[in-house]
C-alpha cells in the first residue's frame, strides 16, 4: 500500500512530538507500506515569521512573504528525515522544487497546477520514506509560492492523487470530524463518515479540521481521506463519496449508532444535519444604489475576483427607488482590501454606490444533505435562535447548508443552541 500522511504544526511542535510522529511513520513503514509524509511548519512558526515580517516592513511584497514562510516547512521536513534515520528508517526530505510541485503565479494563495513525481517515485522505489514540505510550490518564474493557510492539507491530497495512494491520512490535534467544535460544544459527537460535499461545506464555513481546497480536490480525484489524531491511536473520520444519502445519524460512532437504531424511521430520516460551524473571520458588505443591475454586478465581482477575494452568501434585493441592493460576506482579514476595491470601482465607473461594512459579526451554519427539502430544519434552527434571544442579520440557504449572521458576541451561544436543537435532540 501507498499511504500519504499529513501532520499539522501542533503535531510536530517540539522534539518530543517530532519523534512521536516519526514513530508513527516508522511503524507504517515497517508494515511493508510505502509512506509519503507531508508536514506543516513546527507549532506557531508561521505566525512567528509573519510577526518578524511585520516588524521589518508592514507592507512587504507578497513574493518576499512567501520566500520567508516556506522556510518553516523546510525546517520541519529536514528534522523529520533526521528523526526517521535515527530510528533506522531510510528517509529523504523534499521542498517544493525538489518535489516538483508547480503552482499558479499568485503569491500567498497559489493553486497547484501540476506535479512532477519522478524524483519522489524514484525514492519510493528505493524504499525510502518521502517527506515533503506542505503549503508551498514554485511558479513559472521559479519563485516560491504558498497555498494559503491550511494549504498543507491540499499538498497531501494532491500528492495522494498523482501518486495514486491508497489513502490520505490527515493527522490533527482532534481525533476526527465532530458535529461541532468540541471546544465550543462539549457534547459534540464524532462522525464515523461524512460525504465530500458535507465536509466541503463544513470546511468552507469555519470548521478548521480540513482545508476546503483539499476536500474539493479529494472529491474531484476520488482520494479517500481519513482524519485522525496525532496523539491517540483511535479510529478517525472517513471522508468519502457518500452517494447512498444515508442519515448522518448512522455515521456517528458506535454508541450513537446503537441509539439511532432504537428510533422510529421518520426520526432517522429527519436527522440530516452533519454539523454546526462558526466562522468569526467574517465581515458583511452591503452595497446600495446599484442601477444597471446585471452589468454593475458583473463588474463589481470581476474586480473582486481580480484580487482573489471570494464572496460568500450573496443576496440581492430590489429597493423602492428601482435600484438594487446586494449583501455578501468576505473574510474579515480582507475587509479593508475589499472596501478599497469597491471604492475604487465606484469612483472609476462614476457609479455612486453606497458601501456599508460590518465586522463585528460571525457566521453560524448548519450543514447536511437535503436541507432545503426538509423545511423542519430551518424552522427548528430559527426557533432555537429565537429562544436563545439571538438576533440574525442575514440568512442564506442552499441544499447543503443554512447560514445566519449573528453578533460576534453571540457566536458561542448560537452554536450551542443550534447544535442542541438540530443534533442532540435527534439523538435522544
Amino acid at each position: 500500500m501507498l499511504i500519504v500522511k499529513k501532520f499539522g504544526g501542533t503535531s510536530v511542535a517540539d522534539k518530543e512530538r517530532m519523534l512521536h510522529v516519526a514513530g508513527i511513520c516508522a511503524e507504517e513503514y515497517k508494515k511493508g507500506n510505502d509512506v509519503v509524509v507531508v508536514l506543516s511548519a513546527m507549532g506557531k512558526q508561521t505566525d512567528v515569521l509573519l510577526t518578524q515580517a511585520e516588524e521589518i516592513n508592514p507592507n512587504a511584497p507578497k513574493r518576499e512573504i512567501d520566500m520567508l514562510l516556506t522556510t518553516g516547512e523546510q525546517i520541519s521536513v529536514a528534522l523529520m528525515a533526521m528523526a526517521l534515520e535515527s530510528m533506522g528508517v531510510p528517509a529523504i526530505s523534499f521542498h517544493a522544487f525538489q518535489a516538483g510541485i508547480y503552482t499558479s503565479k499568485v503569491y500567498g494563495n497559489a493553486r497547484i497546477q501540476r506535479i512532477d513525481t519522478a524524483r519522489m517515485e524514484e525514492a519510493l522505489s528505493d524504499r525510502k520514506v518521502v517527506i515533503v514540505a506542505g503549503f508551498q510550490g514554485i511558479n513559472e518564474a521559479g519563485d516560491y509560492t504558498t497555498l494559503g493557510r491550511g494549504g498543507s492539507d491540499t499538498t497531501a491530497v494532491a500528492l495522494a492523487a498523482v501518486l495514486k495512494a491508497d489513502v490520505c491520512e490527515i493527522y490533527t490535534d482532534v481525533d476526527g470530524v465532530y458535529t461541532a467544535d468540541p471546544r465550543m460544544v462539549p457534547s459534540a459527537v464524532k462522525l464515523k463518515e461524512i460525504s465530500y460535499e458535507e465536509m466541503l461545506e463544513l470546511a468552507s464555513l469555519g470548521a478548521g479540521v480540513l482545508h476546503n481546497r483539499s476536500v474539493e480536490m479529494a472529491k474531484r480525484f476520488g482520494v479517500e481521506l481519513v482524519v485522525k489524531s496525532s496523539f491517540e491511536n483511535l479510529e478517525g473520520t472517513r471522508v468519502c463519496d457518500n452517494t447512498g444519502k444515508k442519515s448522518a445519524l448512522f455515521q456517528l460512532e458506535d454508541g450513537a449508532i446503537r441509539a439511532a437504531q432504537s428510533l422510529e424511521g421518520t426520526t432517522m430520516e429527519e436527522m440530516l444535519v452533519s454539523g454546526v460551524t462558526a466562522d468569526k473571520n467574517t465581515a458583511r458588505i452591503q452595497l446600495t444604489g446599484i442601477k444597471e443591475t446585471t452589468k454593475e454586478i458583473y463588474h463589481i465581482f470581476q474586480r473582486l475576483s481580480e484580487q482573489h477575494i471570494g464572496a460568500d452568501s450573496v443576496l440581492m434585493s430590489p429597493s423602492r427607488d428601482k435600484t438594487t441592493d446586494i449583501s455578501f460576506t468576505v473574510p474579515r482579514d480582507r475587509l479593508s482590501e475589499t472596501v478599497e476595491v469597491l471604492n475604487r470601482y465606484s469612483k472609476e465607473s462614476f457609479s455612486p454606490i453606497e458601501i456599508i461594512a460590518e465586522d463585528n459579526i460571525a457566521k453560524v451554519s448548519a450543514v447536511g444533505a437535503g436541507m432545503m427539502s426538509n423545511t423542519a430544519i430551518a424552522v427548528n434552527m430559527f426557533e432555537a435562535l429565537h429562544e436563545a434571544s439571538i438576533d440574525t442579520h442575514m440568512i442564506y440557504a442552499s441544499e447543503l447548508r443554512i447560514t445566519v449572521l449573528v453578533d460576534e458576541k453571540d457566536t458561542l451561544k448560537a452554536v450551542r443552541a443550534v447544535h442542541e436543537r438540530l443534533i442532540e435532540k435527534r439523538m435522544k
